[in-house]
């Protein structure tokens, strides 16, 4: 089954980059940056998400973010699904903080219990049909709206969700043209994706 080792975004400065998310995210090996110009406007058909534990590890991540430069796109609040919000990232990503937990068990502890790349398709059930054939497995699937890999033995989680529907999640319209200044290292590239998501070869 394929992995996905890491996330790379495309960056105007990686060096400004590595150091916004050490201090808003502490995230690893899994997010990788590299410097790139290439135009892009809007919308970039993606979402980052960060599944965490409880409501104060939500406050704590936004909190962080916010204060190392990201701007608020989605006030956290709660609905009947949990507590959560969306920022943007200095490098124009979004990022989704969110937990299922309507009360705090404990302290803050930062910890993230799942990091997850959302792509957002024009055609849901034709890019699930692209993934499968590419040897992804499904693990959730609902209908044409929402789709998440099997992906288990990767630091990374994929799922798909249909792209006016993902960026109305992320509070931003969902217009945007260019570059999704976004590729996905994995053992099982190099292919693009039919939304123009491309996969690559992870070096090494």
């Amino acid at each position: 089954m394929p992995s996905i080792t890491s996330v790379t975004l495309e960056v105007a400065d990686p060096t400004a980059a590595e150091k916004f998310y050490a201090t808003a995210f502490g995230l690893g090996t899994e997010l990788r940056f590299r410097a790139s110009d290439a135009p892009t406007a809007g919308f970039r058909g993606f979402t980052l998400s960060l599944t965490v534990p409880q409501p104060s590890t939500v406050d704590g991540f936004v909190d962080a973010a916010l204060g190392a430069g990201a701007t608020p796109v989605k006030p956290v609040t709660k609905s009947f699904w949990g507590y959560g919000g969306v920022v943007r990232a200095p490098d124009g990503a979004l990022w989704k903080i969110a937990t299922s937990a309507k009360k705090d068990k404990g302290p803050d502890t930062r910890q993230i219990d799942r990091f997850v790349l959302l792509l957002g398709a024009e055609d849901v059930l034709a890019s699930k049909r692209f993934y499968v054939g590419h040897g992804l497995t499904v693990g959730k699937s609902f209908g044409r709206k929402y789709v998440e890999f099997e992906t288990s033995s990767s630091p990374v989680t994929l799922a798909l969700y249909g792209r006016r529907a993902l960026a109305k999640d992320a509070g931003v319209a969902p217009d945007g043209t260019g570059s999704h200044r976004l590729a996905l290292d994995s053992d099982s590239g190099p292919f693009t994706d039919p939304d123009g998501f491309e996969w690559e070869k992870t070096s090494g």
